[in-house]
């Protein structure tokens, strides 16, 4: 199923439109005219000659959710009993074996998935990094489900070099030789990467971590993605092991191995950097090097606590990330952004972060991240991206700060979520999937890939 368009659509009398634009408006009352996927206009009173009125009375109307750093074929290994009490290497270690049996068609429905959990959590566009390809898998498996989701995607072309025999985490199954992963590399790009505003798919360059490629693997990945003009991900200071690897393996941290290597940029974005030191957040400010906070996933793996308020202050552009479902298990947004709120405060007080600063890194801040320019806000020219919270419902009940409520309430489920102006949400329920196929489908994988 895909999602139907709408040429010239009216979002009308929202409780309060959340604009994300360059003065951070509040619209009580507000209206949004949509044509052509685009915003036209913002305000209250708007004229109703479209070709579709939404009600929008009782909601909070903000931009599309970003999210900055999934593993959507993790999303058959939730709550693997083995790996539910294990840090990062171990849980690795313990899940490598059951991602070595997946096929592409499990690539396939576990992106399917995730999108549809992240698109009914309020996310219109995600990227993800898909970093190991068994049997026959390839990232055209997961840009495929993405299409049929309906919301927008940024697939990176992860890879791993370096296999259990040459002293590296993966084993030698899953990895790849150096040369067919760039080679690939430039196929994607070629194949998918769609550089125009109002893009549903593009291609970034993602070698898995310092710790399962080559220096040269990296180096190559940076000249390769700026020769053809995408952007470069990757996984960097995500806990204690990491850094140890970074200065027993390289001899130095890992924002500075990542400069040596081509890796800062505002072309680039890492996902966690839970242990970055103040040196390597001032390094990532100057050059506008991005950060996907997976704050679930962090605590999931004690991996710690990033030191987000310590980045925004610094002018390190910051967006959130749900990680992979194995160490996340939920692809829900929304929760996350209320974590990162909750997990910065206990780092550095209750005023740290605050609902509205976290809302702005759930939206405006990961579009930065990725590049988007054409998302984040609701103003006129961007893309419409954006979504109806229904503030009407008992989990808000008794709230005084309807957009406050967003963060600090339990996570919503959305009345509405629109991507480019197409309902890919409409009246809580999926418009591009069926949830129940989905569930059948998972069940039949999970039952296969455990033996």
């Amino acid at each position: 199923m895909s999602p139907i368009p709408t040429d010239r659509l009216l979002i009308r009398n929202a409780e309060v439109v959340v604009t994300m634009d360059d003065d951070r408006q509040e619209l009580p009352n507000g209206d949004i005219l949509i044509e052509n996927g685009k915003i036209v206009a913002v305000g209250q009173g708007l004229p109703r000659d479209a070709v579709e009125v939404v009600d929008a009375t009782g909601c909070v109307v903000t931009p599309g959710l970003v999210n900055t750093h999934h593993h959507l074929f993790q999303t058959l290994t939730r709550a693997v009993p083995a790996a539910q009490d294990a840090a990062l290497f171990g849980w690795l270690k313990t899940l490598y074996p059951i991602w070595a049996r997946m096929r592409p068609e499990d690539i396939r429905l576990s992106a399917e998935i995730g999108l549809a959990e992240l698109a009914m959590s309020g996310c219109t566009c995600s990227s993800d990094h898909l970093y190991m390809f068994p049997n026959g898998a390839r990232l055209d498996d997961s840009i495929e489900a993405a299409q049929r989701i309906g919301i927008r995607f940024t697939a990176t072309r992860g890879a791993m070099s370096i296999g259990e025999s040459k002293g590296g985490l993966p084993p030698d199954a899953l990895v790849e030789d150096e040369a067919a992963i760039l080679k690939d590399s430039a196929r994607v790009v070629e194949a998918f990467h769609d550089p125009r505003e109002g893009a549903m798919v593009q291609v970034a360059l993602a070698p898995c971590s310092p710790f399962s490629v080559s220096r040269e693997l990296m180096r190559d990945a940076a000249i390769l993605a700026r020769d053809k003009g995408v952007r470069l991900h990757t996984h960097l200071a995500e806990n204690d092991e990491d850094i140890r690897y970074s200065l027993e393996n390289f001899g130095m941290l890992p924002g500075d191995y990542a400069e040596s290597l081509g890796w800062t940029g505002d072309d680039v974005w890492h996902a966690h950097c839970v242990k970055l030191s103040g040196d390597e957040i001032d390094l990532f400010a100057r050059t506008g090097t991005g950060v996907a906070h997976c704050p679930c996933s962090n605590a999931r793996l004690a991996s710690g606590i990033a030191p987000v308020r310590q980045m925004r202050d610094a002018g390190v552009p910051v967006g959130l990330g749900v990680d992979g479902s194995a160490s996340n298990d939920s692809s829900h947004l929304g929760l996350e952004a209320r974590q990162a709120m909750l997990v910065a405060r206990l780092r550095d007080g209750p005023a740290a972060l605050g609902a509205r600063e976290a809302l702005e890194i759930a939206t405006l801040g990961g579009a930065r991240v990725l590049g988007r320019r054409d998302i984040g806000a609701l103003k006129p020219g961007m893309q419409a991206d954006l979504v109806l919270w229904d503030v009407s419902e008992l989990p808000t009940a008794g709230q005084w700060d309807p957009v406050a409520a967003l963060i600090f309430c339990a996570p919503l489920r959305p009345r509405a979520v629109y991507v480019g102006g197409r309902a890919v949400v409409r009246d809580h329920r999926l418009t591009t999937a069926d949830p129940r196929d989905l569930r059948i489908r998972a069940g039949q994988a999970v039952a296969r890939l455990a033996g």
